[in-house]
This record gives C-alpha cells, structure tokens and sequence, in this order.
C-alpha cells in the first residue's frame, strides 16, 4: 500500500527535478504554499506585505499564476483577496491603481526639473535656426518646427479663479471646458455633488503670467440633468450663444437649449440686449453641432439614437435622416453643404444637406472605423477629416480618395466619448486618454512630442478635460493649453 503510494509521487518528484525553474524558485514555492494556507498571516507582518512601488517590468520573467501576483522587489508570490468584505485587500485593480500613480509621480517628477525637453532626437533649437539659414528649411517648415519645440518647453501654471462667490467653485469638480473662437472666454461645465451639474463661463482675458489669473461671471446656471454634449453657437453674431444637450430625467424629456452668453453676465455694454433663449425638444440627443455654412445658416444639428436632425432656429423648420446607428459626433463643413458624422457602429458618414430626407443617395461620404467613434474634426481646406473611436484609434483620411493617409498611435481609450483637438496653425493633435495623460502629436507626421501627467492622481472619473488655442486670452494672447481636472485650473503657456 505505501509502496504504490511512493510509485505515485515519484513521477512528479522527478519531472519537478527535471524542470529547472523548480530549482531556482523553490523557495517562492514554499512561500506560495505558506500563504495558500494562511493567508491572512502575510497581512500582519511588514517583511512580507507586497510592496507599493511594483512594476511589472520586474515580473516579466517570472510565470504568472492565476490567483497569485509576484512582487519583484519581495521576490515572491502573494495571493490575490477579492475586493469584498475586506479592509485592505489585494486585487488586480489596486495593483495596478497603484502602477500608474507610481509612474505619474515619476513624469511630474521628471516635467518639473526637466525645463527643455527633446521633442525630436538630435533636434533642438539651434540646429533648426542652423538649418534655417543655410536654406535647408522653408517658412511653413521652420513654423511648424518652431511651434514643436516651443509645445516642448510648455512650463505648467496654476491658474487663479475670482469670483464674487468663492465657495461656489471650492467643491465642485470640472467636467468639461470649451474655449470660443477668439479664446477669451471659456465655457465650463461642472458637475455638482448632489446631483446635476453647473455651468457659467470664466473670461480669459487676464490670463498672462506671470499671475495667470481669470474671472469667473457672476451668473451660475444649474440643472438636475446631465449634460450631453456642448457648441458655441453664432446666432446674433460670432459665439452669441451656447448649444447644450440635456439628457431627460423621470417623467422630463431631454432637450436642446440655446442659452444666450449674455445671461452669464450681469452688466452688459450699452445697446447689448440679451439674447434669444430657446429650447426644443429633442430626446436622447449624443451630440450636437452648430452650422457656420451660408446654406445652413441659423441651424445646428443633433445626433440622436439612429437619427440625425437638423433644425432651423428662426423658422424651426426641421430635415430628419434615418441611421442605422447612434451618432456621437458631428460637424459641419464651411465650404461644402455637408455634415459629418461619427456612429458608434463605426462608420463616418457625410449627409449633403441640399438633398432632403424624403430622397435617397444623401450620404456623400463613407469612412469606416474598427470602433465606436467618438470625434470627428474637418481640417481647413476639408480635403482630409481626423477622427478618434473608443479603441484609441486616430486616423487621418483622405476625403477625395476614402483612404487613411495617417494614424497617430499612443491614444487610449476603452469605452469613453472622449473629445480629439486639431490646431493647423501650430501643425498639433491633441488628446486626453481615460489614463488621464494628454498627448500631443505633430499634425505633420504624426510623430508623439509630448506626454503631460495629470496633476492629481489617476482615475476613469477624473480625467482631464483640455483646450489648446493659438491665442490665449483674446487676440494678443500666446498659444498654450489650459487643462481643468477636478477642481483647479492649469495653464501649460508657451511665454
């Protein structure tokens, strides 16, 4: 009987002296089963607590064993707890929580003694001023050049917000912000602890260092419902007003509200009447967009769940176009009477608004992602479109041909609506991940010159909402990104 037995285990004991890895890690075995069979042991000693500052470059090395993580720095396993029913427990999520505040610390760490930083190898600025007059580069290149290194060297300053009530901004976390055309006022939209959100507008215009300071207007609005999506809208004259989605609540149907930008301001220069406010009832509306095309004029467009509408603010007359998917994003083209959509089946299409919704054949472009696209951007001369989907992906296409001419790698997203910003002027792509990192990518080539760490620590409901403009502050202002995450505002200035 203890003969068979033996005759059982041997098998194993010879292939477990065969394998050499059993050699080198028979301790870390003898520690897995130790903590296999009292696992809470491990908690209450120092020595054998897993570290904080793991990485998973350590462990690369080493087999993965389902149940277990292996801390390179103990050398040895520890058993994963579920996250339930304990005080401190040891999950996937935690261990990778804390990865990734690890490695944000050590960017800012690295951003803040770092003060010029190398966007290209072997390129700083004077090489390109070398290059620049030996005649090996021209204007548009040495521009586009310049504007790299300068987004490179992008110092972060904390922005000061005044406003005549205080305690109104100290509890209430940013959710979105949105610049108009001129950059001197920006749209905010917060979302409030109790429930709803909040949004007024702050003006720019004392947005200079070395203070970098702004103003908040007096006039606050709130709604008990979430806010879809958001437009500067030109009725009256450049950016007279907001576009706001609003989703429905209980018995309350969602709407389109046209909010004047006057009523955000309690005194208004002489001859200046507040403006039209209006709402329209349009349920379940994913995103929204304002048309500056003459043969569009006075009218915006809302992306519906299979259905797109077009609607006439003077007239309310309406144009409907069936889908077969949900639209999330939407532009309007300023030469060509075309609106672009972004679904989340993937598919961008383009809807020639001379056709109306009774004929057929007004899809004038197709263009398909792998993904649910979350953003659509017409560039200037609307021969090429850019557009972002919810796996990350950014491409350029080619309008004429329906082809992708460019991709722009690094992105990540999972499932977010996260928005994409494309600035011609300064050659730039920019977008913020839901790792909350924002990435800057040269339009040109589609090179990653700069990635920017959040300032407050890592989280899906934290990340960063940013606005990159050419002229901060009105017409003298410098080019520069400003980044609102929680409750503080940063400015990343090129002066």
């Amino acid at each position: 009987m203890h003969k068979t037995n033996w005759k059982s285990r041997r098998p194993g004991r010879r292939s477990q002296r065969q394998n050499p890895w059993f050699r080198q890690h028979g301790s870390n075995e003898r520690c897995d089963t130790e903590a296999q069979q009292s696992p809470q042991d491990s908690s209450h000693s120092d020595e054998e607590a897993p570290s904080t500052s793991s990485s998973t470059t350590g462990s690369s090395s080493v087999p993965d064993l389902p149940g277990y993580y292996f801390d390179p720095e103990k050398n040895r396993y520890f058993r994963l707890l579920p996250g339930h029913n304990n005080c401190n427990p040891l999950t996937k999520e935690s261990i990778q929580q804390k990865e990734m505040e690890h490695k944000r610390l050590q960017l800012l760490e690295e951003e803040d003694k770092q003060k010029k930083k190398i966007t290209r190898m072997g390129f700083n600025a004077s090489s390109l001023i070398q290059k620049s007059k030996l005649g090996f580069l021209n204007v548009t290149s040495y521009c586009r050049l310049a504007h790299e290194l300068r987004v490179s060297c992008m110092q972060r300053k904390k922005v000061q917000i005044h406003s005549s009530d205080p305690s109104a901004l100290a509890n209430d976390r940013f959710n979105l912000i949105l610049a108009d055309t001129n950059s001197d006022r920006l749209f905010t939209v917060n979302d409030v602890r109790v429930g709803g959100s909040k949004y007024g507008i702050i003006s720019l215009r004392g947005l200079k260092p070395p203070t970098f300071r702004v103003h908040m207007h007096e006039n606050l609005y709130f709604t008990n419902r979430k806010v879809n999506s958001v437009c500067w809208a030109s009725l009256n004259h450049l950016d007279s007003h907001i576009l706001l989605c609003l989703m429905g609540i209980a018995e309350t149907p969602g709407c389109a509200t046209l909010l004047p930008a006057s009523l955000f301001v309690n005194s208004h220069p002489a001859g200046d009447r507040p403006g039209m406010l209006c709402s329209f009832r349009i349920p379940g509306a994913w995103s929204c967009a304002w048309s500056l095309n003459i043969q569009a004029n006075n009218c915006f467009s809302t992306g519906l769940s299979r259905w797109v509408l077009v609607t006439n603010v003077v007239t309310g007359h309406r144009l409907s176009f069936g889908t077969s998917s949900d639209v999330l994003a939407q532009q309007f083209a300023l030469m060509a009477p075309l609106l672009f959509n972004g679904c989340r089946s993937g598919e961008i299409f383009a809807i020639d608004l001379r056709c109306r919704n009774q004929g057929k054949g007004w899809k004038a472009t197709r263009l398909f992602h792998d993904s649910a696209v979350t953003s659509v951007q017409i560039l200037q001369e609307e021969q090429c479109l850019m557009a972002s989907d919810m796996a990350g992906t950014i491409k350029l296409w080619d309008l004429r041909t329906t082809k992708c001419i460019r991709q722009y790698e690094g992105h990540v997203n999972e499932y977010a609506h996260l928005p994409l910003h494309v600035h011609e002027e300064e050659g730039i792509v920019v977008a913020v991940g839901q790792d909350c990192y924002t990435r800057i990518w040269s339009l040109h080539d589609a090179h990653l010159l700069r990635t920017i760490p959040s300032p407050h620590p890592t989280s899906r409901t934290n990340v960063p909402s940013v606005a990159f403009s050419s002229r901060l502050g009105g017409f003298r202002g410098a080019p520069g990104l400003l980044m609102a995450v929680q409750q503080d505002l940063y400015c990343f200035s090129y002066s």
